[in-house]
């Protein structure tokens, strides 16, 4: 079972209630999970949350949701304690998929090629994170990648990486909101000990790196945003007149 989570908690510093805020009729919540419903790949999507509100509000659209603590800081530990206290329930994962709640553009097809790519390098990468390439300068809501020539991740940084000192500007590899996971990676993952990056930059995925385990990457060219502040709300506002699946639900 390739098996889809999207974490949605209410208390966002940047952005409070976030995945029930109203854009373009709907809940942003109710953008990402028709449009990953749309992946080919997925055989089961899920909800964990710290709400009942948006327990309601996903079971109004025949899908599954699940009540987790609200003491915890990120979506990564949020489903790895999840699963983990739900063995029994989900058995036979080959993959999982951690799609996040603000990813209003999310594409299902780049969620498919990203899910084809890790199965393809299951034994080589514990984490496939896909980026775009962005020329967006000064914006540390994004998660800019750094890797290597043979797609393997370095660092993740909020800071705009690597810095052209020698050489001519070349566009920043910006993480893309959803993060594929080996299954008995991201059970343990919440084990991990956190240290001393993972809190410097606020990315709970430097703790792979920083534990000794191999993230991977692939590159997409759709310049899909995150919602992170009520200027993105607008922004979006703008660009969901044009976009091509908001007519399919």
């Amino acid at each position: 079972m390739i098996l889809g989570i999207i974490p949605a908690r209410l208390k966002s510093k940047r952005l409070p209630n976030k995945p029930l805020q109203i854009i373009d009729g709907i809940p942003l919540l109710v953008h990402v999970l028709k449009r990953s419903l749309m992946s080919k790949k997925l055989d089961k999507l899920i909800v964990c949350t710290d709400s009942m509100k948006v327990v309601e509000l996903v079971k109004k659209y025949n899908l599954d949701a699940y009540m987790t603590s609200r003491n915890i800081k990120n979506g990564t530990d949020r489903i790895s304690l999840f699963l983990k206290k739900n063995k029994k329930r989900f058995k036979n994962l080959k993959l999982v998929v951690d799609i996040q709640c603000d990813e209003i553009f999310l594409n299902p097809k780049y969620l498919d090629k990203a899910i084809n790519f890790h199965l393809k390098n299951i034994k080589k990468y514990d984490v496939v994170i896909p980026h775009t390439l962005t020329s967006e300068k000064n914006n540390n809501n994004y998660v800019k990648i750094i890797s290597n020539q043979i797609n393997d991740i370095l660092y993740l940084t909020r800071a705009d990486a690597p810095h052209p000192f020698r050489s001519k500007k070349k566009p920043f590899k910006r993480h893309q909101d959803f993060v594929t996971f080996r299954p008995d990676f991201i059970k343990k993952f919440k084990d991990l000990k956190n240290r001393n990056l993972e809190e410097y930059e606020g990315i709970e995925l430097l703790r792979v790196i920083e534990n000794g385990f191999k993230i991977g990457t692939i590159e997409f060219k759709n310049d899909s945003f995150s919602i992170n502040t009520k200027k993105d709300i607008i922004r979006s506002l703008l660009l969901i007149q044009k976009d091509r699946l908001r007519k399919f639900y």
